[in-house]
């Protein structure tokens, strides 16, 4: 349609194409409510006011909003490739997504961010990408790739690309690492978005963090924190995942400060959450039920992402945006109606209207790469006295450092259940170096068996947690024997498995089936005494050796505090 049949149909001299009648519109630009028709015409709209249309919807005075962005998402956390993720979560509100794909290009390198992309094409889903930035996340691990920042500009020429994704290794620009500086200035020359990733980061180092060029951080767990962060001027992304809920504990600085930039964001999420709370909408509910405005909370799923990655035409309901739209029965219970994407209705009642062509994902397939082990790989020499054990964090991705009494049996270091100390191993599996690091970690529960994934972020080799060195054998070998995914063991015997034959990451299965298998495998670990909600997902984080306080990698244990090695025992 010509720009002087778009005009016409503003002015009402033409019928629209559809016309939402009796809406009540939530204004993300004035922050008010209130009942009038929105006219769609092709894929804009076009008029706010009284319109006819060719096709008209009367919506009774139910909500219309954007649709939901969510400006920070690791789609591969959801073990799904992007067409299942996004039959999940596009009826659910979600319009709009820009994924950081750092944890396949790990595995593939760039190739893994241009499949991400090229899955992407054919869905309904509006998919945009920031550059992974610390391919390693830190010099701790072997990954299956190195992106460095002239690997990384061929893809700025890509228009969907918006910037650098987070910066993980923020020793490594406060040390001035010339790589590190070379990826900001890559996208500050464009005036892209450079995300953060600074848990902890204060005083003179937030500053000269932020001064380098980063202007986001969604990894704030306290107000304080947050507040900080904020002050000086940083996009505070307030993170709502499986496993990393901070909303709660960064929601009186949003109510009490009525800070500018504040967005929602995901990071990361297991399916059979989406599945049972949402997506976007999800974070929206939860804001909205602890006493945020409920107009702040929609700005900060759409006009507010929309501002931070520089859209000019989504993020809100006025002439001339795209008609990225939802309609939402109340704003308490906030369930999504309508999806409306450039100007189709493609869900209605968390049903999608839309079908998606099956991509071929053989380039990601058949990525695991093992040297044998055996059970010996799993012991660690020691004595008697105080060792080094890894404290989960309940509902974070952080850990603690601690200090506990090891149990040695034959001058060999042993996991101790009935103090919750188990051991932790993450096995190479990208180039079969034989690499195999071991520690101990409390906060599990587990009494007996093991349990084995190939989802470790971010080198993503396979993490095992287990009683008995045995059971993390097996499990860690059928891992091998699946080109990938999950397992749990006991007795030698495997117990319940999930493929993720998709760079060890994703399962081509449905969402339901995920989240099925998912659930049976973590009955199965309660079941052996396991306490952690979502045990793979904490597990998958063990490994990150840059996030705060201690961490192993197949390379050893980190103090990520100091950013280096150290034994487990002084």
């Amino acid at each position: 349609m010509g720009l002087r049949e778009t005009i016409a149909t503003a002015r009402g001299q033409a019928p629209a194409d559809l016309v939402l009648r009796n809406a009540n519109l939530v204004n993300v630009f004035s922050e008010e409510i209130y009942r009038t028709d929105v006219a769609i015409q092709g894929h804009s709209v076009v008029g706010l006011g009284e319109y006819r249309g060719l096709r008209n919807i009367d919506l009774k005075g139910k909500f219309v909003m954007p649709g939901l962005i969510d400006g920070h998402v690791h789609v591969e956390s959801s073990m799904l490739p992007i067409p299942e993720y996004a039959k999940a979560v596009v009826p659910l509100g979600t319009t709009t997504v820009i994924i950081d794909p750092h944890e396949i290009a790990n595995v593939l390198g760039v190739e893994g961010i241009k499949l991400m992309l090229a899955s992407s094409k054919k869905t309904p889903l509006g998919v945009f990408v920031v550059l992974p930035s610390c391919v390693p996340a830190s010099p701790f691990e072997t990954t299956g790739a190195t992106l460095e920042a002239y690997d990384l500009n061929v893809l700025l020429e890509k228009r969907r690309v918006l910037g650098m994704g987070e910066i993980m290794n923020y020793p490594g620009v406060l040390n001035a690492d010339t790589n590190i500086l070379d990826k900001i200035k890559l996208v500050e020359i464009g005036r892209l978005v450079v995300d953060g990733h600074a848990p902890g980061l204060s005083g003179k180092d937030l500053c000269a963090y932020i001064a380098a060029g980063v202007i986001s951080d969604h990894e704030s767990v306290t107000a304080q924190e947050a507040l900080e962060k904020v002050r000086h001027g940083m996009w505070l992304m307030v993170r709502e995942g499986s496993t990393e809920k901070n909303l709660k504990a960064l929601l009186p600085v949003i109510v009490e400060r009525n800070p500018r930039r504040c967005m929602l964001v995901t990071d990361d999420r297991h399916p059979g959450d989406i599945l049972r709370e949402g997506d976007m909408d999800h974070l929206v509910r939860c804001a909205i039920a602890e006493g945020l405005n409920p107009i702040k909370a929609i700005q900060m799923a759409t006009i507010k992402p929309a501002e931070y990655f520089h859209f000019r035409d989504i993020g809100a309901v006025a002439p001339g945006y795209i008609a990225d739209i939802i309609v939402v029965d109340n704003l308490q219970d906030f369930n999504v109606e309508m999806v409306i994407k450039r100007g189709k209705i493609i869900a209605e009642k968390g049903q999608p209207l839309f079908e998606i062509e099956s991509m071929d994902f053989s380039p990601a397939m058949k990525t695991m790469r093992v040297k044998p082990i055996t059970v010996e790989r799993f012991r660690i020499p020691g004595k008697e006295g105080k060792v080094r054990v890894i404290g989960l964090v309940p509902q974070q991705v952080t850990s603690r450092l601690l200090w506990e009494e090891a149990t040695v049996r034959d001058g060999h270091i042993e996991a101790d259940p009935e103090r919750d100390i188990l051991k932790v191993a993450v096995v190479e599996r990208h180039h079969a170096t034989g690499n195999v690091g071991v520690a101990l970690v409390k906060g599990f529960g587990l009494k007996d068996g093991a349990f084995a994934s190939s989802v470790a972020h971010d080198a993503h080799n396979i993490v095992v947690v287990g009683a008995n060195d045995a059971d993390m054998l097996a499990a860690a070998n059928k891992v091998i024997a699946m080109q990938g995914g999950l397992a749990v063991c006991k007795d030698g015997r495997v117990l319940e498995t999930l493929p993720l034959s998709i760079a060890g990451l994703m399962s081509p299965l449905s969402i339901q089936r995920v989240a099925d298998k998912l659930d049976h495998l973590e009955r199965i670990i309660a079941d052996l005494g396991g306490t952690a909600n979502h045990p793979f997902m904490y597990s998958a984080f063990l490994a990150l050796s840059v996030i705060p306080e201690l961490k192993v990698t197949d390379k050893g244990l980190v103090d990520v505090n100091r950013f280096c090695f150290v034994p487990m025992q002084d």
